[in-house]
């Protein structure tokens, strides 16, 4: 019956044939409105409240809808009086800015320059992550590009002793691309770097041969980077990588020990300063690169937490002299390595000006800096800031007669190489440096492969200028000199056998 009722069509009746019964139904039908939804839930559209999120955004008045202007840019509502400076009726134009998203269009904009950007608060990050401010959370701002991710061995251009101040640094150069974790490698692969940093109570370094332990078994749950032991490791993921660098078949369960140790897979290894508490062969300052390793075994044990831990032992296979000894200072001189420091980084005025405990002095701004640094260790003076000190003379980095031999063959890059070589005066990583800029392409940003050296003297990838000649191109990338659609693209082999001498390995994976 109830169904028959509001499914039943009723006969068309003309207002002139409505009776008096008719106009009485209708007058008696209920007038309460639909419920809809709110347009407003701040002021839930209550006419006589002020809101500036659905009236006007100054006022918050709701009145004079005929006067009222939206921005093009942010979408709010404004009364033409409410302005500063008022205006006196609608613009006529298409699009109308308010003062707050409005970019000042007399502003003169200098060649390379942007317009100031706009006043309008941006929606802030709700991120609860936290482990402080400074160099300790900072992102990479390069990448290595000179040999891919999974490379085993030295870095091209990174010689033993390299110390760069913060952990971002090594990751930038390649030598430890984590910036935390202290194993890089890959389960299926093998382990390419290790840090030593003094994490691990279990850890014995005697330099040329240290005890290293596995990762894993602490509960880093919430935002913590380093916890008590709390549960037995597992030969799993970082764990398992470092294994596969030892030259025998892999055992999950008593671990295993090398036939031949030598001919295990290389292990970068940095040390760090905190590793100085422990060991006399860390660094005082920073993150030093201290060569090749090469594991020659590895088992599980009970550590001193009480848990079951993975120990790797690993021993030092590298030409260069170890860092700690005499012959690998003397190196390090000659090659005039010094602490690496970040791009416009301001370090540290030392001892005397950092804030000791107890002091009663004010907080500087410098205070702050050294407290959020990633490290608490007192930063040493550039010796350029130190006053009355004398600069010491570096000696001159050479070529070996190789090399030389190389760069004489690349007569077409002669302009190239000579202004190279004007940075061997500073040192080897400065003259490399300045050699990955000047033969970078310029299509894929990376050192040239199979390079194409053009008539306009410019360095271009065989492969990039193959794609550019694809799309219709037919001009340098860099000059637009023209090079015609029947240009024969010759490698300059001995451009080739010059970058291949000092980054081996940078062709790999291309």
């Amino acid at each position: 019956m109830f169904l028959d009722d509001i499914l039943k069509i009723k006969p068309y009746k003309l207002v002139a044939e409505r009776t008096e019964e008719d106009d009485a139904i209708m007058q008696t039908m209920p007038t309460v409105e639909r419920a809809r939804a709110l347009r407003c839930i701040k002021c839930k559209d209550n006419i006589n409240k002020l809101c500036v999120d659905c009236g006007c955004n100054i006022c918050g008045g709701k009145d004079d809808e005929d006067k009222q202007i939206l921005c093009d840019e942010c979408n709010d509502g404004f009364h033409i009086t409410c302005l500063s400076p008022p205006l006196t009726e609608i613009p006529e134009d298409d699009e109308w800015f308010c003062p707050t998203c409005k970019n000042d269009e007399n502003e003169i904009v200098k060649a390379g320059g942007k317009l100031k950007a706009t006043k309008k608060k941006t929606l802030a990050s709700t991120s609860k992550r936290d482990w402080g401010k400074g160099m300790a959370c900072v992102g990479r701002t390069k990448t290595c590009n000179i040999v891919p991710p999974n490379h085993f061995g030295a870095i091209p251009g990174v010689e033993v002793g390299t110390t760069w101040l913060f952990r971002v640094q090594v990751s930038e150069s390649g030598v430890h691309r984590p910036p935390v974790g202290g194993i890089h490698g890959r389960d299926n692969q093998g382990a390419f770097s290790i840090v030593l940093s003094g994490g691990y109570e279990d850890d014995i370094d005697k330099g040329d041969e240290f005890m290293y332990t596995g990762s894993g078994g602490r509960d880093l749950s919430g935002n913590k980077r380093t916890a008590l032991q709390s549960c037995d490791q597992q030969l799993t993921r970082y764990n398992r990588a470092l294994a596969l660098n030892c030259n025998v078949e892999i055992n999950d369960e008593g671990g295993a020990k090398a036939v031949d140790w030598k001919k295990g897979k290389p292990v970068r290894v940095v040390r760090n300063y905190k590793l100085r508490k422990h060991s006399k062969y860390a660094p005082e300052v920073g993150n030093r690169y201290d060569g090749i390793y090469k594991v020659t075994k590895y088992y599980p044990e009970t550590g001193k937490s009480g848990f079951i831990i993975w120990r790797f032992v690993l021993k030092r296979d590298d030409p260069a002299p170890a860092p700690w000894t005499a012959k690998g200072k003397k190196r390090i001189a000659q090659l005039g390595l010094e602490i690496i420091y970040p791009e416009n980084y301001i370090p540290s005025t030392g001892l005397d000006n950092t804030k000791l405990p107890g002091s009663n002095r004010k907080r500087t701004l410098q205070d702050t800096d050294v407290e959020n640094n990633e490290t608490d260790q007192h930063l040493p003076k550039r010796k350029d800031e130190e006053k009355g000190s004398e600069k010491k003379a570096k000696m001159q980095y050479k070529l070996e007669k190789e090399a030389e031999e190389l760069i004489k063959a690349d007569a077409a890059n002669k302009k190239y190489w000579d202004d190279c070589k004007e940075l061997l005066k500073d040192s080897k990583k400065a003259f490399l440096d300045r050699v990955e800029e000047t033969f970078m392409c310029i299509c894929c940003q990376d050192i040239v492969f199979e390079p194409i050296t053009l008539n306009c003297s410019h360095n271009i990838c065989k492969g990039c200028l193959k794609r550019s000649f694809a799309s219709k191109v037919y001009q340098c990338p860099s000059c637009r000199a023209e090079l015609g659609k029947t240009y024969l693209m010759n490698i300059n082999t001995m451009l080739a056998n010059t970058l291949l001498y000092f980054f081996p390995g940078y062709n790999t994976g291309r």
